[in-house]
């Protein structure tokens, strides 16, 4: 598995760098144009009408920079999250692969190990590091020499917890992502009630422009980080889940078609 170690950090920089991009480039040719552009009118209606009531625009609800870095975090989440999706995907392919071909009815005996081993010798290397040729290669090497089911059993169970707590250890990273999302949102808010209380004179003079202006940019930089928060924390369980099923469904697999054909007689 450290094979694979450089390329998924480098992916992960890679997706960092391109989430940037991407969003900061929306932003600049869309998102503040068409809320600058939306607030000026707004603004001309105000004075204009006195009953007016403006219209709240996701434009504008999403144009400061703490929401444009919400969505850099989520976009890179997203990003990793599909990246470790498509590689447990992949390990899953190998279930339906027959790895090591056993008819129903036969019986592995430990000198017989050697034979089936070489089945599994035989993949690839990107295959050989996944999870259920290590398992399965572990469990024929166990048998091999130690002729006892019992040690076999305990040998895969040992390696697909030691997997998922593997798995579980690496989405570390996504978790701090969807702790970071909501506290960029209040660094927003932070800063939006600091900037309406530095125009607390401008409101006791009857404008009030500038601290409602503040104001909002506090309440919306929350409510966006909030909503971004609980979309990217349901896609991390639902990640987890599939990882989860995968262990399980892989350890079941060696039970069923390997270790139960294996006799020390």
């Amino acid at each position: 598995m450290n094979k694979n170690f450089p390329v998924e950090f480098f992916y992960q920089v890679f997706a960092l760098i391109a989430s940037i991009i991407v969003v900061h480039a929306v932003y600049v040719t869309l998102v503040r144009p068409k809320a600058a552009a939306i607030l000026a009118e707004q603004a001309v209606r105000i004075e204009a009408e006195k009953n007016y009531t403006p219209e709240r625009s996701i434009y504008v609800l999403v144009r400061d920079f703490e929401q444009e870095a919400c969505f850099i975090l989520a976009l890179w989440a997203f990003a990793i999250m599909g990246f470790k999706a498509w590689q447990t995907i992949g390990e899953r392919r190998l279930l339906d692969a027959g790895l090591v071909p056993i008819q129903e009815g036969l019986r592995i005996l430990p000198d017989d190990t050697r034979q089936y081993a070489r089945n599994l010798q035989a993949l690839p290397d990107k295959h050989r590091a996944m999870l259920l040729p290590r398992v399965m290669l572990a469990a024929l090497e166990r048998f091999g020499s130690t002729r006892n089911v019992q040690d076999v059993s305990s040998v895969s169970n040992t390696l697909c917890e030691g997997e998922g707590e593997r798995l579980e250890s690496e989405l570390s990273m996504i978790r701090y992502i969807a702790w970071a999302i909501p506290s960029v949102g209040f660094i927003g808010t932070v800063r939006g009630i600091g900037e309406a209380l530095g125009q607390a004179h401008r409101a006791v003079e009857g404008d009030i422009s500038g601290v409602t202006e503040s104001l909002g940019v506090a309440f919306n930089s929350t409510f966006i980080a909030l909503l971004i928060s609980i979309v990217v924390m349901f896609l991390v369980h639902q990640l987890q889940l599939l990882q989860e099923r995968f262990v399980f469904d892989a350890q079941t697999y060696v039970d069923h078609n390997l270790i139960r054909h294996m006799q020390a007689r």
